[in-house]
């Protein structure tokens, strides 16, 4: 009998150890995920922007997926033009 409490006493420490350690490494990290979809830049006034949400309203309306392949030298601009077409396809 006392082996079989050793061995429950062993369990149940390394339960509370894993959960007290996931509960800190919870808190720890919540503040470096917290208002990620806030931080959204405003492409608004970017042309390539604009142009995305044109060209992505127009696929739209003639039913086409992403007709236009846009690739841009920037990662910047590329990420603009995404955004753009995207609010203009309704997605």
């Amino acid at each position: 009998m006392r082996i079989n409490l050793q061995r429950y006493a062993g369990v149940l420490a390394v339960a509370i150890g894993v959960g007290i350690t996931g509960a800190t490494v919870q808190a720890v990290a919540a503040p470096f995920f917290q208002n990620q979809g806030d931080h959204a830049p405003d492409y608004s006034k970017n042309k390539t922007y604009q142009q995305g949400v044109r060209e992505g309203k127009d696929d739209q309306v003639n039913h086409r997926d992403h007709s236009k392949k846009r690739h841009f030298k920037k990662d910047e601009d590329q990420r603009a033009y995404e955004a753009g077409y995207q609010k203009g396809h309704g997605n």
